[in-house]
């Protein structure tokens, strides 16, 4: 009777586009073992009792359990009232499996009001462990968009979702012993298997940039049958909808496409607006590259760049040239053989018949190129950090699969409304900033500049923006200036580029009772690498790799603890294009990135950075962080007026190998009191600057870190130092 039920089900389901997907055959099924899952509507336990292998007993909270109608179509299964806190039922579920039964546990132990994970409860991993049984993970993808969920409001719902039900191989569940007392660790160990889990079920590796457009637009284009929500705002407050977007990126596409090649590297000189997005996804839609120049380095610099990544044609507008002040720049670039591409230009060559085909495209569905995967998608620059810019190609895969790792760690709503003043030259600007709340369904505004601290609280609040990416520096420019009450409706701040202090985020708990999370990353890795989000946080941390990478800890010469962290992934570079090689791509070898950053991990997978690799100096055989200098300087400096600045560096020494050298904007910082402060704090003199430079000004990335490089060669320059 139960097989003919669940085969009755099964014929139902499919009929409603609902599908399992099991990583092993049926002769393959565990004689015991724990099925884990995520949990995201009414429907899924009936789903799973009809599609899972064996003859597990479903272990049903009693939110599930109290539903009648649940328990009728359930009546053939094996169904027991579980509390995931109550040591008794956990108790007797581990007898159950120890006398070699299958169970099925969702491990949020209520269902999912996000669409994303919520807490996760240790039942799942102690009955896996107690019992000697492997963990069998699953995740349901899909019935959350049904009426049967609890995401009404946050994630759009319609009639007949399509959907996946991903079972994937056992495997042994074995705690550490030294982790056995911190139960906290049970629960880690099970959500980062569901998170994994969650990552592989929607990342599509062979997907372009631009379908993935038009597939989220399917989803989130329309509010109903009359509506369409818009989705995309910049500071000419003239919002766009997904169509809106879709058809102008056509428009544009087809005027690209008419005066470039296929596959040709175009440059893109603009700032965070729509028409950038639009000129974006229309050179993709094409497969024409856009390469993404950062108009704050100079000219020479954006001459260096183009040369490098062979770009003979910069797209750009009037308005913003003027605006910004680029006039001689341009100039510079066409003196160098580059051809102008003004967008003002270009919308007055699209005609009505161009329009009309767009809308076509639109309403067709129809995308130029499907496939994405490894092909090039758009090129980016180093921000010089280790030496000579380098140009970082990122395919199509690359960039989807960091959005969705992305998506895995932290779920955003349809009506959140993401604010973006990074500029999207930046790949923190670009990917996080940008395309992942489009690609995901989310509201975005773009501001031209992070550095309008008084404007941008401002617009935070009118806009009533609920998710903000940013670096300390702006965060903390942010948090002196605004209203306490002008990020009210903030659910979550991400700071990435740079370390958050501890300072901005005591500012924004205690003056705004905002929480400040930390990401890492790096152009290479397009961009993010690890995260701590609301459910895994600890400060200090970078947080957890995200889904699908992985990592290794190499020893450093000079570095007792820890070493570099050097990383794997999906979205890690397609390969460099070297100044002195210009259009070779040159890819990382056996596919791993050397970030160049000393890092530790803790037995749970949090990692802390120490310092990083070029930014130490050896003086007399020992290696001296000249982070932490700067940072002794700061403190012993705790009384420094507003505007205060520093930068440390290290030149050569004819004796010592190394002498760090300090350059500051004050005058009133000496020798003396930074020699005080470190032996008030019992710490070496090796962390003593020799040299003391004043300047008014000290040269900085458009995140608003300290260019070491420059500052660097202008320090050799000033004290006449000739480096081999």
């Amino acid at each position: 009777m139960r097989n003919f039920v669940r085969f009755c089900l099964r014929v139902i389901f499919r009929c409603f586009k609902i599908r399992c997907n099991v990583a092993f055959s049926e002769d393959q099924v565990p004689n015991k073992g724990v099925y884990v899952s995520n949990h995201v509507s009414y429907l899924d336990p009936l789903v799973l009792f009809a599609f899972l292998p064996g003859d597990p007993i479903f272990a049903l909270n009693g939110h599930l359990y109290r539903r009648k109608w649940i328990r009728f179509f359930m009546k053939t299964a094996d169904v027991i009232l579980f509390n995931p806190i109550e040591p008794g039922d956990i108790k007797d579920l581990i007898a159950k499996v120890d006398s070699g039964r299958l169970c099925m546990i969702f491990a949020e132990g209520r269902m999912t009001e996000n669409g994303g994970l919520m807490k996760i409860y240790e039942a799942p991993g102690l009955v896996a462990d107690k019992s000697k049984a492997p963990l069998i993970p699953i995740w349901i993808s899909g019935l959350q968009f049904s009426y049967f969920s609890k995401t009404k409001g946050k994630i759009p719902h319609r009639p007949l979702p399509r959907v996946v039900v991903t079972v994937g191989e056992p495997r042994p569940f074995k705690l550490k012993d030294e982790l056995r007392r911190q139960r906290d660790h049970i629960s880690n160990e099970v959500y980062m298997i569901l998170r994994e889990m969650h990552f592989n079920s929607i990342y599509n590796p062979n997907i372009s940039l631009f379908a993935q457009l038009m597939k989220t637009s399917k989803i989130h284009a329309k509010v109903n049958v009359f509506k369409r929500a818009m989705y995309i705002e910049d500071i000419k407050r003239e919002p766009n909808s997904y169509k809106d977007l879709i058809i102008k990126s056509f428009a544009l596409g087809r005027q690209f496409k008419k005066m470039t090649k296929r596959n040709e590297h175009v440059g893109v000189l603009l700032p965070n607006a729509i028409a950038t997005v639009c000129t974006f996804f229309g050179l993709s839609a094409y497969e024409r590259i856009p390469v993404m120049l950062n108009f704050s380095t100079g000219a020479a610099n954006m001459v260096s760049m183009c040369k490098t990544a062979v770009v003979k044609k910069v797209v750009t507008s009037k308005a913003f040239i003027i605006q910004a002040k680029l006039e001689e720049d341009v100039e510079v670039l066409k003196e160098n053989g580059l051809k102008i591409v003004y967008l003002e230009d270009i919308a007055k060559k699209v005609t009505l018949r161009d329009k009309l085909g767009a809308l076509l495209r639109y309403k067709s569905k129809r995308v130029p190129h499907k496939d994405g995967g490894s092909k090039d998608a758009v090129i980016l620059f180093t921000s010089g950090s280790e030496g000579t810019p380098k140009a970082v190609v990122l395919s199509h895969a690359n960039i989807i699969s960091n959005i969705k790792q992305i998506a895995a760690v932290e779920t955003i709503y349809v009506n959140d409304v993401v604010f973006n003043a990074l500029p999207m030259f930046h790949s923190f600007g670009l990917t996080a900033g940008t395309l992942f709340p489009i690609l995901e369904g989310a509201r975005l505004f773009l501001y031209p500049s992070p550095l309008h601290y008084r404007i941008i609280a401002e617009i935070v609040y009118e806009i009533g923006a609920s998710v903000m990416f940013g670096t300390d520096t702006f965060f903390r420019g942010y948090g002196k200036i605004a209203h306490p009450f002008d990020f009210h409706n903030m659910r979550f701040m991400y700071g990435g580029a740079e370390s958050v202090k501890s300072d901005t985020r005591e500012l924004w708990q205690e003056r705004a009772g905002i929480r400040v999370m930390e990401a890492y990353g790096s152009t290479e890795c397009s961009p993010v690498v690890s995260a701590n989000n609301r459910i895994f946080n600890r400060f200090g941390s970078i947080g957890k790799l995200l889904p699908g990478m992985e990592a290794k800890i190499t020893p450093v010469e000079g570095i007792e603890k820890g070493g570099e962290l050097i990383v794997k992934g999906p979205n890690v570079l397609k390969g460099y294009y070297y100044s002195d090689n210009p259009g070779v791509l040159v890819p990382p070898q056996n596919g791993w990135y050397n970030t160049g950053d000393v890092v530790e991990m803790d037995e749970i997978g949090f990692i802390y950075i120490k310092d990083r690799i070029k930014r130490f100096a050896k003086i007399g055989g020992e290696m001296v962080s000249l982070n932490a200098v700067d940072e002794i300087v700061k403190k012993a400096y705790n009384n420094a007026e507003e505007g205060f600045n520093c930068g440390v560096v290290a030149v050569p020494h004819e004796s010592k190998g190394e002498q760090i050298v300090l350059v500051t904007n004050d005058k009133r910082v000496t020798q003396e009191l930074i020699h005080d402060y470190i032996k008030r704090n019992n710490m070496s003199e090796l962390y003593l600057p020799r040299i003391i430079l004043f300047r008014e000004s000290i040269p900085v990335f458009a995140t608003g870190k300290t260019d070491n490089i420059t500052l660097k060669k202008e320090v050799l320059k000033e004290l006449g130092i000739v480096k081999e």
